[in-house]
């Protein structure tokens, strides 16, 4: 890093070290990681499915992906990872994606108390424990780049994500304020809200879900957006746009409104 740059956060790059993604398993993870290694990055990947590990990191040249499996909400297992797959690759985590999370639709009349609470340790204290492992290194060192992956799906409450929806608005409020302390400390902070794409968590959706989006094309626009350094990386553009007006909606039109479009009033 160049003397006027010490300081002042900026995206990873791979000369800085390993990139890491957690929930790499399967969906944006899996993607992301394979367009990473296309852009010059090796990269660690973290989930419970070792076999899937395996298989992905066969799907790239020798020793550009390195499996390092581990259960998010386990911190002490998550940490484990991040130290082992350090020493073995001998860089440090450069940039981190922190991505794992899972969803169950629900409703207040089906209201699933061990769903709502797996989501909660998964998507919300799954992103803690990963933060918990790399965070401290970055600041120490003043550089790198985390990444949190939430969703537009946490920008306003909306029927059949009462979990899923309230974890996401969670990690958007997270990234903010991380933001405030990281710029200081030199580490940046990017927050990454998908519109609907193309995995097996939407697989479970039984609705219409417009602009839904491919995972190739998914796993481009986060890398581009990493790249360029960006707080929000957010897509489609078009259903972002939509979302985040109805965010200013007052409650008197809102709920209406979004029970009309998706038949739940």
């Amino acid at each position: 890093m160049a003397d006027g740059d010490r300081g002042r956060p900026r995206p990873a790059r791979p000369q800085d070290g390993l990139a890491w993604i957690t929930g790499a398993s399967s969906g944006i993870g899996r993607q992301l990681a394979l367009e990473l290694v296309r852009r010059g990055w090796t990269v660690a990947v973290t989930a419970r499915r070792v076999e899937e590990l395996a298989r992905l990191a066969a799907e790239a040249p020798a020793g550009r992906i390195l499996p390092a499996p581990a259960d998010v909400t386990d911190p002490d297992t998550v940490a484990q990872a991040v130290r082992e797959v350090e020493a073995r690759a001998g860089r440090p985590i450069a940039l981190a994606v922190l991505n794992a999370g899972t969803y169950q639709p629900d409703s207040a009349v089906a209201f699933d108390l061990a769903a709502f609470t797996l989501q909660v340790k998964v998507n919300l204290l799954g992103t803690a424990n990963a933060l918990a492992a790399v965070m401290p290194a970055m600041i120490a060192r003043r550089g790198g780049q985390i990444a949190i992956v939430s969703s537009v799906a946490g920008y306003r409450g909306l029927p059949r994500a009462i979990a899923y929806g309230a974890t996401k608005a969670a990690l958007i409020a997270m990234s903010e304020s991380l933001k405030f302390d990281l710029d200081r400390a030199g580490v940046m902070i990017t927050l990454v809200n998908p519109g609907f794409v193309k995995t097996p968590l939407t697989d479970k959706n039984d609705f219409p879900m417009p602009f839904l989006m491919p995972v190739e094309r998914a796993a481009e626009r986060i890398a581009d957006g990493l790249a360029r350094g960006r707080f929000e990386i957010a897509f489609p553009w078009r259903f972002v746009a939509i979302l985040k007006t109805m965010r200013v909606l007052p409650y008197a039109l809102y709920f209406p409104l979004v029970g009309r479009t998706t038949g739940r009033r």
